[in-house]
């Protein structure tokens, strides 16, 4: 047998087919790890990600009432905040100055608020432009939550940047003529802002909201941390939550437009 440097000729072939062999394990594994381009995808696969990052489809559907409580700063304004859900589109909003509250409300029928800081403290019908804001509150699940089904369209944006994060984009129009964009986090999919574009008695208003401090109450995760403000405006004001409940008993009462009894009626007769 031909010996070449004590290695056969045989031995050496078996070599060279071993590193070709080790060339080509080499290069599979430097294609496996080499970054790629994530894949296309989809406005209702990135919502359904989304949905999923707050806790799923069942969590947010078992929920039948929700209450929100916490403060509202504001330059030199300090306000306390109170907003209950409940199944199907009821919602009470309180805000709270100095023992006065303004209240606005929706019993699936019916808007009405009382308005102490305008003089009026009796509770009034609110006009159906007034109340856009209010009737989108009152979905428990939020419009991105069965978004066809409510009527809205969506669309994905692309990608954008929220103070140095990447985030999804994606745009909703909504039945009732807004127009929304979420910025939802790349890699957790939680919104990290809202922008929102709505017709108030023919001006376009334009307002953003940021979102932070996620905590999970029942299984849904929820911010704790709200700023909000006019777009491109520097002032916000800070909303930061105290308290969460999910499920607990609120009365149908409560959304309901107190009857204003008429004063004359009560007077005793002479």
């Amino acid at each position: 047998m031909i010996r070449n440097g004590g290695r056969s000729a045989a031995g050496v072939s078996a070599w060279r087919n071993l590193a070709k062999s080790g060339s080509w394990i080499l290069l599979l594994i430097a294609s496996a790890l080499a970054p790629r381009s994530a894949p296309a995808q989809t406005v209702d696969e990135v919502i359904a990600k989304n949905i999923q990052a707050h806790g799923g489809l069942d969590k947010i559907r078992a929920m039948n009432t929700l209450r929100n409580s916490g403060k509202i700063n504001f330059g030199s304004i300090r306000a306390t905040l109170l907003q209950e859900n409940k199944r199907p589109d009821k919602v009470r909003e309180e805000v709270g100055i100095q023992g006065l509250a303004q209240v606005q409300a929706y019993d699936g029928k019916v808007s009405w608020q009382v308005s102490p800081f305008e003089g009026r403290k009796d509770p009034q019908l609110m006009t159906a432009e007034d109340a856009k804001s209010l009737l989108v509150d009152a979905d428990i699940e939020g419009p991105l939550v069965d978004y066809k089904g409510k009527g809205h369209k969506a669309e994905l944006m692309g990608h954008d940047s929220v103070e140095g994060t990447d985030c999804f984009k994606v745009r909703l129009a909504m039945k009732n003529g807004d127009v929304r964009y979420y910025y939802l986090d790349a890699d957790s999919f939680l919104e990290l802002k809202l922008e929102i574009q709505s017709t108030v008695r023919g001006t376009l208003q334009e307002n953003e909201s940021y979102f932070g401090d996620y905590e999970q109450v029942n299984g849904v995760y929820f911010p704790f941390a709200i700023e909000q403000g006019q777009k491109g405006s520097s002032q916000r004001q800070k909303i930061s939550v105290d308290k969460i409940e999910v499920n607990a008993p609120i009365d149908d009462s409560r959304f309901v437009m107190p009857v204003i009894k008429d004063a004359k009626k009560d007077e005793p007769k002479k």
